[in-house]
């Protein structure tokens, strides 16, 4: 009989552990509350890498994270809308820039704090966003500039190949 009770009890443990990291997961994906936030929105022409949940930083510390990414049909911008935390304000002349953390880390938003004395309300736009820059592109554009620069083809006539 006491194996039985011990069985139970560990059940219940593993249980409550399990919930415990449900509920740890979901608010670091945006899931939990928001209270101690307040929503900002921006527009961008890319926002590779981003999703709902990435993180917000500025001077490396997350100082909160993405809620909502969708389309925008008119101007074909992806419109951003992100939670950033109670206490932490933005200067309304402030750059979001889609940045990386390296050639193969993840990607978040960094916030570039401006000098105006005017701050942004809960629900204002950051205007002066920076989208995704993507690697392959820049990559190409490299091989296929020093390719051409190697070739001769720029030589002006006259001159030895």
């Amino acid at each position: 009989m006491s194996e039985n009770r011990v069985e139970v009890l560990t059940g219940a443990v593993v249980l409550a552990l399990a919930a415990g990291f449900l509920v740890w997961a979901g608010q670091g994906r945006g899931l939990g509350s928001s209270m101690g936030s307040y929503p900002l929105h921006a527009s961008f022409r890319s926002v590779e890498g981003v999703q709902v949940g990435t993180d917000v930083r500025m001077a490396g510390v997350k100082i909160g994270s993405v809620t909502d990414i969708k389309l925008d049909p008119k101007t074909f911008f992806a419109d951003t809308t992100f939670a950033v935390r109670d206490g932490v304000e933005l200067p309304d002349d402030s750059q979001l820039i889609v940045a990386s953390e390296g050639l193969m880390g993840g990607t978040y938003l960094d916030v570039q704090p401006g000098g105006s004395l005017t701050n942004l309300a809960p629900g204002e736009e950051v205007t002066d966003t920076q989208g995704a820059v993507s690697l392959l592109t820049l990559l190409m554009k490299f091989v296929g500039g020093s390719a051409k620069s190697g070739s001769g083809e720029d030589a002006p006539e006259g001159a030895a190949q």
